[in-house]
């Protein structure tokens, strides 16, 4: 085959276009009906790769496999993980100066915080240095575990290995960096161990229900929720909602705003909310 012929893009008939839509919403509840030109450039390579000539050999492929590994490679190309350290700082000022003084006073020696959707780790371990940094010296007398759940293996492993580029952690405050990571002999940064160890990870899929064994005092679902469409977005949040403690906060990514009829929460500021 020659070159110019095999940079052209595989075409997606409305037929097939239709049926990847409504799987992809049923399963995981992310809305692709207006993104077809980014479904057909980012999926050609994919097929090609995998030696399929249509679209409708790569779904029954994504039915059949039960690895479901095809199925986040499929996700993670078409949701792009932009993930770095202190994005939307706002919220970890916030967490300093608001969620933990008021946690620390209402709650006994454990707080419960989940990162839904937590990518490669960053923000879990953000939430990790911004306790350290909180608690200081009382830190040891406090439970203060992190849930990171993302439905892709390869960005948790990822996580787990808490190794990154020197552009990534670029943004934060520098005593931090010395603080709170390794620096390799390849000029990467890894996070060091204590910090690392306050993180567990785990494949979740937010459209499944959640199962915890005590509600959480603090729910990140940041630059998530802008794959799905109103009516799933409100369900999540309702879900999220009764999964947290009384008096527990959510924080959303700063484009996302709730519905104010749609939910309980109370409105705290843009992007933060809590359960009264």
């Amino acid at each position: 085959m020659d070159n110019h012929h095999s940079n052209l893009l595989v075409k997606i008939s409305n037929e097939e276009f239709n049926q990847l839509v409504n799987f992809v919403y049923d399963k995981y509840g992310i809305n692709l009906s207006k993104k077809r030109q980014l479904v057909e450039g980012r999926l050609s390579h994919t097929i090609k790769d995998l030696g399929l000539s249509s679209f409708n050999q790569y779904m029954d492929l994504l039915r059949r496999d039960k690895t479901g590994d095809e199925m986040l490679n499929f996700l993670n190309k078409i949701t792009t993980n932009y993930s770095y350290f202190a994005r939307e700082t706002e919220h970890f000022e916030f967490l300093l100066e608001f969620a933990l003084p008021y946690l620390e006073k209402n709650r006994s020696r454990e707080l419960r915080i989940w990162s839904a959707g937590c990518s490669a780790g960053q923000e879990a371990y953000n939430i990790a240095m911004t306790m350290e940094q909180y608690f200081g010296s009382k830190k040891g007398m406090w439970d203060t575990r992190i849930l990171a759940t993302d439905i892709s293996m390869n960005v948790l492993n990822k996580g787990k290995q808490a190794i990154y580029s020197e552009d990534n952690i670029k943004d934060l405050p520098k005593q931090w960096k010395t603080q709170y990571f390794t620096r390799l002999p390849d000029g990467s940064y890894q996070v060091t161990e204590k910090i690392r160890k306050e993180v567990i990870f785990r494949v979740f899929n937010l459209m499944d229900p959640m199962v915890y064994k005590k509600p959480f005092d603090i729910i990140f679902c940041r630059n998530v929720m802008i794959y799905f469409d109103a009516d799933t977005r409100n369900k999540l949040v309702e879900r999220f909602y009764d999964a947290t403690a009384k008096g527990g906060f959510l924080l959303v990514g700063h484009s996302e705003v709730l519905d104010k009829g749609a939910t309980r929460y109370g409105f705290i500021r843009p992007s933060i909310y809590q359960k009264t």
